[in-house]
């Protein structure tokens, strides 16, 4: 057998035997902690409604994250708080990017925990 083939094949078993599902529910809570933490604050609302879930297909595993708090007129309040909104009144309220900056630490991990574990 060649050398480099064994690598290749012991990197692969190795592969095969992880279980992404347990190291993204550590990542979807440290995901949730650092939303709520960036959330800009009025009510505490917003803030505390981020929620997480993993899903399983056949083409991989994925964690998503949620806000539950939902505006009168149906609107999630983290997407118009994120990218920014109309009043009733005609005025424009700026959007604040907090949601990629505290989950880029959090899918950076995530691609390092799994590489770890690889490896």
């Amino acid at each position: 057998m060649n050398p480099s083939t064994g690598k290749t094949e012991k990197f692969f078993k190795q592969a095969m035997r992880l279980d992404p599902a347990s190291i993204l529910h550590h990542a979807g809570a440290r995901g949730v902690a650092a939303l709520s933490a960036a959330t800009p604050v009025d009510s505490g609302s917003t803030a505390s409604a981020w929620r997480y879930e993993i899903r399983h297909t056949d083409s991989g595993y994925s964690v998503d994250y949620h806000n539950d708090n939902v505006s009168p007129g149906g609107a999630v309040v983290a997407i118009l708080l994120q990218y920014g909104h109309g009043t009733r009144g005609g005025t424009y309220v700026a959007g604040r990017d907090y949601i990629n900056p505290a989950l880029v630490s959090i899918f950076d991990s995530i691609a390092e925990e799994i590489w770890k574990e690889v490896q």
